[in-house]
């Protein structure tokens, strides 16, 4: 089964807060909520990853961040 991780950051490449779920809704809901929450920040990228069962791979199912969601206004 695969493992879901909801990021945050507010620098490239800097420190994260990272949640990690097996349930997709549950990962699903923290990735909405932290948009709601820090998304007016205007550094912070929010990202939902799928990490494989062996923990080797990594696929981005999401990714928010405040540049983008204005270009799409």
């Amino acid at each position: 089964m695969s493992r879901l991780l909801a990021v945050l950051r507010f620098e490239e490449d800097g420190p994260a807060v990272t949640g990690e779920w097996a349930a997709l809704s549950t990962a699903e809901r923290t990735y909405r909520n932290w948009i709601a929450l820090y998304g007016s920040h205007p550094m912070a990228v929010i990202q939902l990853i799928e990490i494989d069962d062996a923990g080797e791979k990594q696929r981005v199912l999401k990714l928010w961040t405040r540049a983008e969601a204005e270009g799409r206004g």
